[in-house]
């Protein structure tokens, strides 16, 4: 069963909007920031999350919409320069691991992505790709082999793993890092590969694990070396 998480969104777009009925109706608390009050309206009647009129980097806007108990954060405004301002203070300030930020030039976020804070660039943005990154347990698979036994996923993994070696982390997981990206690049991990702070894990794995899979990256390695 998947818990529910606490998710603040700052933008209340048509982006916004999906992304705060998708979470909902999965079961997550959301909390929508947006400076005009009249936006809120994509989200209808039957939303039953908070609505918070103000700048999504602003300290007093980010308190009322419950940052200091958010799992998560989307920065998916019309602009990249408050999407990533307060993607920054949301992580830096606030200590909320999982946040994206939605950029509008691909260019730029990949100079972002190097920074440490995920990007979706809006030429190949998905409600999927930013759900994974804030909600990563129970997302739809990147890849599905045709017979439907394995499947290739993003995985969010403890920081208990960091300087761990990848070969420790399949060993004890049963699952094989595909691949790995590193400051905005692909990364084909050998054996002496160690997990950095900030790596995305893309992870193959058989179906009937993903959740034991799942358990294993969240908490961390077996005690001892």
């Amino acid at each position: 069963m998947i818990s529910a998480v606490h998710v603040v969104i700052m933008g209340c777009g048509r982006v916004g909007a999906t992304l705060a009925h998708s979470l909902e109706d999965a079961g997550h608390n959301v909390a929508v920031i947006d400076q005009e009050t009249e936006s809120f309206r994509r989200l209808g009647a039957h939303f039953k999350g908070r609505r918070v009129t103000g700048l999504g980097f602003d300290r007093e806007t980010l308190l009322e919409a419950g940052i200091e108990q958010a799992d998560a954060f989307a920065a998916v405004s019309s602009g990249d320069n408050s999407n990533i301002l307060a993607a920054r203070v949301v992580r830096e300030t606030f200590g909320v691991e999982n946040v994206v930020a939605r950029i509008y030039d691909p260019g730029r976020a990949e100079v972002y992505q190097r920074l440490g804070i995920p990007t979706v660039a809006t030429v190949r943005w998905t409600a999927d790709q930013i759900i994974r990154r804030l909600v990563p347990h129970g997302a739809e698979p990147a890849w599905r082999d045709p017979s439907g036994t394995i499947r290739v996923a993003e995985m969010t993994y403890s920081t208990a793993w960091v300087g761990h070696q990848v070969t420790r982390l399949q060993e004890e997981t049963g699952a094989r890092v595909a691949f790995m990206t590193r400051l905005g690049e692909g990364l084909l991990p050998r054996p002496d590969t160690v997990i950095q702070d900030g790596d995305l894990l893309h992870v193959a794995m058989r179906e009937e694990d993903v959740d034991r899979v799942e358990r294993l990256f969240a908490t961390g390695p077996e005690a001892g070396e």
